[in-house]
């Protein structure tokens, strides 16, 4: 029996769109929802109690650098993730199946898990001179700490160990993220080792009494390519999973084309997680393809950087016209750094390297991405999808 209850509320008619209540023991996820990243137990430049302030309704942790630091056993030991970082909502753990990718081919050359079409080919890759910190065969990986050079070997078993101890609500299966510029014939070869993995979770999880608080995903993968996402779908969703993700490499342009093809196969029934996609311009199109969970850092790692979303597309801060304004980041907006800072104050912040100035950032776009999620599900109660997609939809598009 699973240790997570899905229900759907509402379908929008004419989509694969719904809004739902997924039940977990820490609570509630009202669905659609943004997750938010705090990947090692935490959201840079805030604390847990902001996080929740914003509306956060649930945060996702990274196995692989919580294995590193401080180690998962000690995450066990103070009583789990959520007594570990004082986090009273649901948690989530991915599988360090992203970090194949970020700290292999990632590491040597300029590939990303996004790439617009236009840069899909392999000829725009530049060599990097990084060394990989990731080795792949058919039973793991091969990890080099980027902490202090240690190797530590990652099998499927061992992933669902690790996220055994630290304990979050839903965890994910092993997998291998693939980069967006991969051959045709090397994803199916990662495909193939991403299913065979996927059994071996769901039979060293199935063994522990873990599997009676924590719900475990299958990942869907198979990249850029329609026939491999097909197939990956059916296969993972054959698999007594208590929900899905969608992962892997994507090309910019057919993210929704590909969500929805993925979604049509998975079970209906079950709660839909896209892995590493939180633009706001791109969560209306996952929405409207059937997707219940997403997780990015964009947010949080653009805030530090000074780029600060607006109802009107992003800006940034460093631009010299924001030195002596003196208003809100958005005027209506209800979050804490907009009710109380101004635009040039932040500017100044930023120019004088203060640490305040990533948390305030962070503050606003996060509560700008869960708000706008937040949002897209009333829409979806109240019929109103398409037209609160239209406005706002042309309304990113803008550049200030």
């Amino acid at each position: 029996m699973s240790s997570i209850k899905f229900k759907i509320i509402k379908k929008l008619k004419g989509a694969l769109a719904r809004a739902g209540v997924l039940n977990t023991r820490h609570g509630d996820i009202l669905t659609p929802a943004f997750v938010t990243v705090g990947t090692k137990g935490t959201v840079k430049s805030l604390s847990p109690e902001q996080v929740a302030s914003l509306g956060a309704q649930v945060v996702l942790a990274n196995t692989y650098h919580l294995y590193l630091q401080p180690g998962d056993k000690i995450v066990k030991k103070a009583g789990g993730i959520h007594k570990f970082m004082n986090w009273k909502g649901p948690a989530m753990t991915d599988s360090g199946g992203f970090q194949v990718f970020s700290l292999g081919d990632a590491m040597i050359t300029n590939a990303s898990k996004i790439v617009s079409g236009k840069l899909s080919g392999n000829k725009f890759l530049k060599v990097q001179k990084q060394k990989k910190l990731a080795e792949i065969d058919e039973n793991g990986v091969k990890f080099t700490s980027q902490i202090d050079g240690s190797s530590h070997y990652f099998t499927p078993e061992k992933s669902i160990k690790i996220q055994h101890n630290i304990g979050a609500d839903i965890i994910f299966a092993f997998d291998e993220c693939v980069s967006s510029q991969a051959s045709y014939e090397y994803q199916i070869k990662a495909m193939e080792r991403t299913h065979k993995w996927a059994k071996q979770c769901i039979d060293y999880h199935k063994k522990s009494k873990n599997s009676k608080t924590q719900a475990l995903f299958g990942i869907v993968q198979g990249g850029k390519f329609r026939d491999l996402r097909k197939k990956s779908a059916k296969i993972i969703s054959s698999m007594p999973f208590d929900g899905f993700g969608i992962g892997g490499s994507f090309i910019k342009e057919d993210i929704d084309a590909f969500v929805g093809l993925v979604n049509k196969i998975l079970p209906e029934a079950k709660p839909r997680h896209l892995l590493g996609i939180g633009e706001p311009i791109d969560l209306f199109g996952a929405i409207e393809q059937g997707v219940d969970l997403f997780d990015c850092v964009a947010p949080t790692r653009m805030a530090r950087n000074g780029t600060l979303y607006t109802k009107k597309g992003k800006i940034n801060i460093f631009n010299a016209k924001f030195k002596q304004d003196f208003k809100s980041i958005e005027k209506d907006c209800n979050c804490y750094t907009c009710k109380n800072y101004t635009k040039g104050y932040i500017a100044h912040l930023f120019r004088a390297k203060e640490i305040f100035a990533a948390t305030l950032s962070s503050i606003h776009n996060l509560y700008f991405i869960i708000n706008l999620v937040s949002q897209i599900r009333e829409s979806i109660l109240n019929n109103n999808f398409y037209k609160f997609k239209k406005i706002n939809i042309k309304n990113l598009k803008c550049s200030q």
